[in-house]
């Protein structure tokens, strides 16, 4: 039987407008769900729910694909995954609700993923120091026509997301996506303010 999401963290949910903008966290590998939620302190007033990936990754950490081949997973094992987060997604969230992506690192693949699949669910994609499958996929298309807007901001020391990953992910974004690219001096595989300051702008002009 395949793994399935079933653990998650949330705010704001009980007083949530189910036609407003939603937050789905998607931590990165070797990470859990506690890992990301500190990073809404800076958009306030967006609920947010924080999934939990599938895979016992050690350690007390989880993925969503295994690191058989860092920043090149294989398409077999990341279309399950997308799967497997829409089905937690379909069960417990309305089907019309506009949906914010904020992934980091192998989150940030999966927030690729599910934006090149349902994107007329999608409202924003922040991908956050990560990477996209290197596979087409089903609405790629369709975005290479309506070309959504996305942001992808990523550590100029970043040593864990090799270059072709970059260069990949970035030929897919000029293709697919009107992207907003920011890079950052002196910023390793994390996240900081200067980071979050540019995510909430771009929330602000897209939501």
């Amino acid at each position: 039987m395949e793994p399935k999401i079933t653990q998650h963290l949330s705010s704001n949910l009980s007083k949530w407008n189910k036609k407003s903008p939603i937050a789905i966290l998607l931590h990165g590998f070797g990470s859990n769900m506690r890992d990301l939620p500190s990073l809404m302190d800076f958009l306030p007033g967006i609920p947010w729910v924080s999934l939990q990936a599938p895979l016992d990754a050690g350690n007390g950490g989880f993925a969503w694909a295994p690191l058989k081949s860092p920043g090149n997973p294989a398409k077999e094992d990341v279309e399950p995954a997308t799967e497997r987060i829409w089905q937690w997604l379909d069960a417990h969230l309305p089907t019309d609700a506009p949906l914010v992506l904020l992934g980091f690192s192998q989150g940030g693949l999966m927030a690729t993923q599910l934006l090149r699949t349902r994107p007329s669910r999608i409202a924003a994609t922040v991908i956050l120091a990560g990477f996209t499958l290197n596979a087409a996929q089903p609405a790629d298309p369709d975005l290479a026509k309506s070309k959504p807007k996305v942001i992808y901001c990523r550590g100029l020391s970043d040593q864990v997301i090799s270059k072709d990953a970059v260069i990949r992910t970035e030929a897919w974004l000029a293709k697919c996506t009107s992207a907003s690219i920011h890079t950052y001096e002196r910023l390793g595989h994390s996240i900081d303010e200067r980071v979050m300051h540019d995510v909430a702008e771009y929330l602000e002009t897209v939501l």
